[in-house]
């Protein structure tokens, strides 16, 4: 398990406690189960991009992918309605099109 990049890793720290626990909670449950993880805890958005759930006071999102069987996590969020939004879906790609210039 690693961060594409250390903006997710201050968007992390930006939430508040009790959230943070859950969200570390639940990126411990994605290393225990890998692509095996589902609902309530992840979805799969498309067919390289999952997105774990955590749910609380506020719902946190965050975009991983895989590669060669490890997650790497991508871009987080705070989800604030039904959709996705469009901004934060096209961040995530981009970060999955960096990886594989590396």
């Amino acid at each position: 398990m690693r961060f594409s990049d250390s903006s997710l890793d201050r968007f992390i720290e930006s939430l508040e406690k009790p959230i943070i626990a859950r969200v570390l909670r639940t990126i411990d449950l994605l290393e225990r189960f890998g692509s095996d993880l589902g609902p309530p805890h992840a979805k799969k958005i498309s067919a390289n991009l999952f997105e774990l759930r955590v749910s609380g006071k506020q719902k946190v999102r965050i975009f991983y992918t895989f590669r060669r069987s490890e997650a790497i996590l991508l871009h987080g969020f705070i989800k604030k309605s039904q959709r996705i939004p469009k901004r934060e879906l096209e961040t995530a790609k981009k970060k999955i099109k960096t990886l594989d210039t590396i």
